[in-house]
């Protein structure tokens, strides 16, 4: 896999992190709005997994930023 592959990762996960403690949740209460495992949350804000495009879309909604705030 190319390095810019995983920086991008990296970059989304930084950005799912940033705008869930913006808007003031932990990651078990985001869990909970998404449907996923607080374990999920964790891995995709430290790029060990990455979201799918339904993920990120539910995401999204739960954090209310636009869906390519999150993968710029």
């Amino acid at each position: 896999m190319p390095d810019w592959v995983l920086t991008r990762r990296r970059e989304i996960g930084a950005r799912i992190r940033t705008a869930r403690l913006h808007a003031g949740l932990t990651q078990v209460q985001l869990g909970e709005r998404v449907g996923r495992d607080h374990r999920t949350i964790h891995r995709w804000e430290y790029a060990q997994r990455i979201p799918n495009l339904e993920d990120l879309l539910l995401l999204a909604d739960a954090l209310d930023v636009p869906p390519a705030d999150l993968i710029r």
